[in-house]
């Protein structure tokens, strides 16, 4: 059987090449729902499929992008990535996905690679390693967002939460709830994100119960357990803890089995993330939620509409930063107290 052309498709929806051009590129601007309908009909009958090589060397575009993560083990950079998969199948954008693990010469590695493959644009979790190397990025006009995170200096779309309010908020439940003794734990304080939940925790503190010293136990997070015994082995023990992320939770679940500490009769949790079994365990956890799939489809679109803009000769949009709000849902692990001296 020949091989199916754009004009054999045209002719089977009833419809121009040039038509069938814009609907392969995803310029739907004046075209009915209809004519759409056709032309994917007569896709499908057809078998065709379009010639990438052709329309990438036409277009000078590959219409693929790259996805730099920090670390692929958080439940919130999947779903971010999720996210922006969704986004990107839509228009007929493919995507390459690189996870770096925190590690600044994989960072760079990769974003070499994906430079290689000429790929259109870039979203990263940056780590605060490579200032200089994403302003020449930005320098060259490369389309580049960045998701979780912020970077002084980098002028770049960007897609974040409000991580100070969140962890204010969390640390205003506990308060409120009667403790005094609240521990925040949490990765290095290397990314912006981490250094504003502490703002967050810092200025609940400072406004709530000045007299109280704040309790920030910062670290690697395979130390933290270790760093939680010996705070304890001189300070009063935290009757809560506001872990920083997923992985950090982990640290404090194996901290409070090996004291035989229980939730929340002896300490009170609340952790960043959404964790997918905050339900299923016994105590239910209370997690801070931030809309992870909505923030990967938002990267994604800022991203795409760059891409356009740039290889259409347009002026690009302008700079912008979307703030997405988290939602603190309360469950058993931090919803009553009892133990409190």
């Amino acid at each position: 059987m020949a091989k199916m052309t754009m004009a054999d498709v045209a002719r089977e929806a009833g419809v121009s090449k040039s038509t069938v051009s814009q609907y392969l590129n995803g310029r739907y601007e004046y075209m009915s729902s209809t004519t759409k309908d056709k032309i994917a009909a007569a896709i499908q009958a057809l078998d065709y499929r379009p010639n990438v090589l052709a329309r990438s060397l036409k277009q000078k575009r590959t219409f693929t992008i790259g996805v730099i993560v920090a670390n692929m083990l958080h439940q919130f950079s999947l779903e971010v990535c999720r996210g922006i998969e969704s986004y990107c199948r839509e228009q007929g954008i493919s995507v390459i996905l690189c996870n770096t693990d925190e590690d600044e010469a994989r960072e760079r590695e990769d974003l070499e690679l994906l430079r290689s493959k000429q790929v259109d644009g870039v979203i990263a979790f940056p780590s605060g390693q490579l200032k200089p190397l994403y302003q020449k990025l930005v320098q060259e006009g490369f389309p580049l967002v960045f998701v979780d995170r912020k970077l002084e200096g980098v002028q770049v779309n960007r897609v974040v939460v409000d991580n100070e309010q969140a962890a204010y908020t969390a640390t205003e439940h506990l308060i409120t709830s009667g403790h005094q003794q609240i521990a925040m734990l949490t990765a290095p304080l290397t990314i912006s994100t981490r250094v504003e939940r502490v703002q967050g925790y810092t200025r609940a503190m400072q406004e709530k119960l000045p007299q109280i010293t704040p309790m920030i136990i910062s670290d690697e997070v395979g130390q933290l357990r270790h760093q939680l015994s010996a705070w304890t082995d001189q300070h009063q023990l935290p009757t809560a803890i506001i872990a920083g992320n997923d992985l950090v939770l982990l640290e404090v679940l194996a901290f409070l089995k090996e004291h035989q500490l229980q939730i929340p009769q002896d300490m009170a949790l609340i952790v960043f993330d959404n964790i997918p079994f905050a339900e299923l365990l016994t105590p239910t956890l209370s997690t801070i939620i931030q809309p992870s799939h909505d923030m990967g489809r938002q990267a994604a679109e800022m991203l795409i509409a760059s891409i356009s803009a740039e290889s259409t000769g347009q002026v690009p949009p302008a700079i912008q930063e979307k703030q997405f709000t988290c939602t603190l849902m309360i469950r058993e692990s931090s919803a009553q107290v009892i133990n409190i001296q």
